[in-house]
């Protein structure tokens, strides 16, 4: 279960396809939710299975979305079972230059034991150097995270988060 899944657990209803095949998405899906704000759900970039030209695109989109003058934060889908790749940090320097707030949702936390799902997350707080109320471990499958991620995303909407 991906970004998709963690998107539709997150408002409550299937909004986004999902498939078994990660990678699907191949452009930016808006979704306009309570008719007050959107979700933008771009392709994730770590599993894409496109060729170097649509990959440059990609990154083109995932840019420009950053640049949006209205845009509030970033929900940044991590898999916390797997280290930072090389696409991971490039996404981090982006993030880092263009979005105005960054939220790092730690995906497939019900894929590891309650003390490695604590030690990968604090790992991977230190290497990201966001604080604690920025990353969050979540799991589409059991719900895991979803209130406390909505609750950050209220902030973010609301202007409030720091």
């Amino acid at each position: 279960m991906g970004k998709s899944s963690l998107l539709n657990a997150l408002v409550g209803q299937r909004i986004a396809k999902t498939s078994g095949t990660p990678g699907k998405t191949r452009a930016l899906n808006v979704f306009l939710i309570d008719r007050s704000h959107y979700f933008l759900d771009l392709p994730g970039y770590g599993y894409a299975r496109a060729g170097k030209a649509q990959r440059a695109a990609f990154r083109g989109l995932v840019k420009h979305a950053l640049r949006r003058e209205r845009l509030r934060g970033v929900v940044w889908l991590l898999d916390i079972r797997h280290p930072l790749s090389a696409d991971d940090q490039a996404m981090q320097d982006a993030l880092a230059e263009e979005a105005p707030q960054v939220l790092a949702a730690l995906t497939k936390g019900d894929k590891l034991s309650s003390s490695k799902r604590s030690e990968r997350e604090r790992e991977l707080r230190a290497e990201l150097g966001l604080p604690e109320d920025q990353v969050m471990v979540t799991s589409a499958k059991t719900g895991d995270g979803i209130v406390d991620l909505k609750e950050a995303i209220a902030g973010l909407i609301a202007g409030v988060a720091q």
